[in-house]
């Protein structure tokens, strides 16, 4: 079974920085006595073409199971259908891509739209091409399903037919390999047990920004949801951290703003950085003059672990202040963010559905009570500068909002005027657009 990735146009060659993968070298790699193979047949300036082979053990395949099959385990497709051990099997060679992080500086490209195909095969399911179709043309693919007679018996009484399938379309690499994993699973015909909690969080984690406005949607997560990993051994990648934003030097700039209102006010001794991510902000937190106390505030146990790293490879100064890890959500109420003098919310709002940030504020303004609350937030209307269409700048984006949406957002939450509005934008201003960022500080009234 393979997976053939061919990007057309300029700038394909960077699709190999973002597989990780030299196109000299042949990659190869044995995953638990299973081989996964990968070679670029073509890499021009205009155009770029990769094919993963997928050759598991169906001997090793049947040791490994926890359940008791009869022979049809080593006689059957399994073994030369894509499915959901392929994707299994291949989420190792592709892991870089579909998490989104190359080397730092190829970190723009992973929000960059390429003309892709993606063709795989063979397939062998029970779903009409109608059905098919049906899957992937809503997510903006040009489909093509040919035909190829199988010289091997399925069940000794008819022969199978396979399929393969090509996608075409513009889209980033990572969206189009998400989207791969998910609906691959869902094509195959294997009559798998229920699966566990882990199954559903990999298909929540890869159908984000997608897959709930799927029209099949409900049938999608049926078919998925029947499968359990047949190798205990193999356990899906942990979800990383997502970059917020694509523009690196924006990131810089979006930090320098920050310490420069933070330098500006006059209580800054405790500061909390809420959805710390990997810690480069509360690095730099570490930095400023007069500050006693970082808490960097991160849900993922990954993503903290790097951050800590980082910390840890400052050098030591007399000025730094080491940032305290705190593993902890928005959505939980936490007695020791209380009575802080600043809190941050960087590219964190955009991140969580519109109907739960009400109760978020309401515990951060009312409970938490900072001196200083500082958001910032894409501004919808800048990505017409971009260029960009009618998505968001990133697929985990539940909104972007224009400069009004937010300013009238953030009234919303100072119900009780406890505190006074200051907005600002962050990078490069378009007369028409504004600003890349927009920026709200909610400073407390009685200091």
């Amino acid at each position: 079974m393979q997976l053939t990735i061919r990007g057309i146009g300029q700038d394909v060659q960077m699709l190999s920085y973002l597989l990780a993968k030299n196109p000299s070298n042949l990659y190869e790699r044995s995953v638990n006595g299973h081989l996964v193979r990968g070679f670029f047949s073509q890499f021009t300036e205009n155009e770029v073409e990769v094919t993963f082979f997928v050759t598991p053990d169906s001997i090793e395949l049947s040791r490994n199971n926890s359940k008791v099959y009869d022979i049809t385990s080593y006689i059957n497709d399994r073994e030369f259908a894509a499915s959901s051990i392929f994707c299994t099997l291949l989420r190792t060679a592709l892991g870089t891509a579909l998490n989104g992080k190359p080397k730092e500086e190829y970190e723009p490209w992973v929000n960059h739209s390429f003309n892709l195909e993606f063709s795989f095969g063979p397939v062998a399911s029970q779903l009409s091409d109608q059905e098919m179709l049906d899957l992937f043309q809503p997510l903006g693919f040009k489909v093509e399903i040919t035909y190829g007679e199988m010289d091997y018996k399925m069940d000794f009484k008819t022969e199978s037919t396979a399929r393969y399938i090509t996608l075409k379309g513009s889209t980033t690499l990572q969206m189009g390999l998400r989207q791969l994993f998910v609906l691959i699973p869902v094509l195959d015909n294997y009559k798998h047990y229920y699966i566990d909690e882990k199954e559903v969080e990999k298909i929540e984690r890869y159908g984000e920004g997608w897959l709930d406005h799927h029209p099949k949607r409900e049938f999608i997560f049926r078919q998925a949801l029947r499968f359990e990993e047949l190798y205990s051994q193999i356990e899906p990648q942990e979800p990383q951290a997502i970059k917020t934003e694509p523009k690196i030097r924006l990131n810089e700039l979006r930090y320098d703003k920050i310490i420069e209102k933070i330098n500006q006010f006059n209580y800054k001794e405790s500061i909390v950085d809420l959805g710390s991510g990997e810690g480069k902000l509360a690095e730099r937190l570490g930095f400023i003059s007069g500050v006693k106390e970082i808490l960097a505030v991160e849900p993922s146990q990954s993503a903290s672990l790097k951050a800590l790293r980082r910390f840890e490879k400052v050098e030591p100064k007399p000025d730094f202040i080491m940032p305290k890890q705190i593993l902890g959500s928005l959505f939980y109420y936490d007695e020791r963010l209380k009575n802080k003098d600043i809190i941050i919310l960087c590219e964190v709002i955009e991140h969580i559905d519109e109907y739960r940030l009400p109760k978020i504020m309401q515990t951060i303004l009312q409970d938490y009570r900072p001196k200083l609350l500082l958001i910032t937030t894409p501004n919808q209307e800048y990505n017409k500068v971009y260029g960009m269409g009618e998505g968001y700048r990133h697929p985990d984006h539940r909104f972007e909002w224009t400069r009004e949406e937010f300013v009238q957002w953030c009234q919303m939450q100072n119900e009780n005027q406890d505190y006074e509005l200051t907005f600002d934008g962050i990078g490069d201003e378009d007369k028409i657009h504004g600003f890349p960022t927009q920026m709200c500080l909610c400073t407390r009234k009685e200091l």
